[in-house]
């Protein structure tokens, strides 16, 4: 099962000025993924309980398994540059399906 973490501010929530939208290609895509057998976490700088009320503002609580804060620091033995990880910008995910985003997982 694919682990896939999803941020919050400019991948599912666009903000202009007080106002927050809905990112709607985006979260269609979050929902796919889940349908697809992903695992989601919701992450943000803004913390946990941010990413976890934005989640609620736009229908996708159920398909997360934990929201979590970015973090600032990563105690690991393996160096980030040598994990099998792949990042896609909200704007590559435009004209793609949820299995195109679970195949790019995989180069």
């Amino acid at each position: 099962m694919p682990v896939i973490y999803v941020d919050v501010d400019d991948t599912f929530i666009r903000s202009f000025g007080s106002k927050r939208m809905p990112m709607g290609h985006m979260v269609s895509l979050v929902r796919a993924l889940k349908v697809a057998g992903a695992e989601l976490y919701c992450w943000s700088s803004g913390g946990a309980a941010y990413a976890r009320s934005s989640a609620a503002d736009v229908g996708l609580t159920d398909c997360f398994t934990a929201f979590l804060p970015k973090p600032h620091l990563l105690l690991d033995d393996v160096q980030v540059g040598s994990w099998k990880l792949g990042q896609l910008h909200p704007s590559e995910c435009s004209s793609l399906t949820a299995d195109e985003v679970l195949a790019s997982i995989g180069r």
